[in-house]
């Protein structure tokens, strides 16, 4: 496993393919064939001739025992599975395909996506051991109707949850992204099956950066936790302080509903009083953003009066 052979190469000394094998109890064709892996993922290796490989620089890899560690009790009682893979196709897909009755709890992390998704079929980079990829599964008896607003809702508890690392400066963008500075440092991402009008099950899908080593593919301004504040990059800390608020919320929305979010989002509203514009798809509206409604609605001063705006294929842009 990729994981495990990383683990041995992060000690300080070279290690020869023959005692990686030796040590690891693979053979050496395997060995070689999981060291081209790690630097087609982009992991920087050393290699010194007669010494063998070591790791350029140390990589931050999720310790499953230290997350559970350090949930709270209520967190600890809510996750069912904490699911913690090497390298997967997307997070939300393994969340999806395990998304049955009885799921509630099922959580799926991983090192590396191959295939991460962002909102509206944007493709999320995911390079390996830098950042958190996390998807939650949480069944809700009322269908998609009273889901209203949890998207919205997500990004408080994220935002609460960097608040307790000491990250600071984080603002949050309708409908779906966690800011500092005004460039990108999370997004969520919901995904329903189920009934509509019925017992559903909800895939909430998190990225947060944490140590963007690289930024191939991303075309906006992008942040990451240790720009902000060094000693907050911990992956496994930084996701197990995201569930201890994420949890809680799943549990208690389906009785508190976005309304109970609703003034802590628009203390953190990037956007409030900003001129800004509307796209839906071709079409745009240009106005004044004047935050959320009760059900979590955009709400923007147009000339036209105030309209409502809510997500699916809506995008928001700053004019300002």
């Amino acid at each position: 496993m990729l994981k495990t052979l990383l683990s041995v190469l992060s000690a300080v000394q070279f290690q020869s393919i023959e005692a990686l094998s030796g040590q690891l109890g693979d053979s050496q064709l395997l060995i070689k064939a999981q060291l081209d892996d790690a630097e087609a993922l982009g992991i920087a290796l050393e290699f010194v001739e007669n010494k063998g490989y070591r790791l350029a620089s140390g990589l931050d890899l999720l310790e499953p025992e230290v997350v559970s560690g350090l949930l709270s009790s209520a967190a600890a009682e809510m996750v069912l599975t904490l699911d913690v893979r090497d390298v997967v196709d997307s997070t939300n897909i393994i969340a999806l395909n395990r998304a049955s009755p009885g799921s509630s709890g099922y959580i799926c992390t991983a090192e590396h996506q191959t295939a991460g998704k962002g909102r509206r079929g944007k493709v999320w980079a995911s390079p390996y051991a830098s950042n958190l990829y996390l998807s939650a599964v949480w069944e809700f008896a009322d269908g998609a109707g009273a889901l209203e607003g949890l998207s919205l809702a997500v990004g408080v508890a994220v935002a609460d949850a960097l608040s307790h690392a000491g990250v600071n400066g984080v603002k949050l963008k309708w409908p779906n992204d966690i800011l500092v500075d005004d460039r990108k440092l999370a997004g969520i991402l919901l995904e329903v099956t189920g009934e509509p009008a019925g017992l559903c099950r909800v895939v909430v899908g998190i990225g947060l950066n944490v140590n963007m080593l690289a930024a191939a593919g991303i075309d906006q301004p992008w942040i990451d936790v240790k720009e902000i504040s060094p000693e907050a990059a911990n992956r496994s800390q930084l996701l197990a302080l995201i569930l201890n608020e994420l949890m809680p919320l799943l549990s208690s929305f389906s009785q508190r509903g976005f309304l109970s979010y609703r003034d802590r989002w628009l203390a953190l509203d990037a956007y409030a009083g900003r001129d800004v514009a509307i796209l839906m798809g071709k079409e745009s509206v240009n106005g004044k953003a004047l935050g959320v409604d009760n059900s979590g609605a955009l709400l923007v001063q147009t000339d036209a009066g105030i309209q409502k705006f809510s997500g699916g294929e809506v995008s928001l842009r700053s004019r300002s």
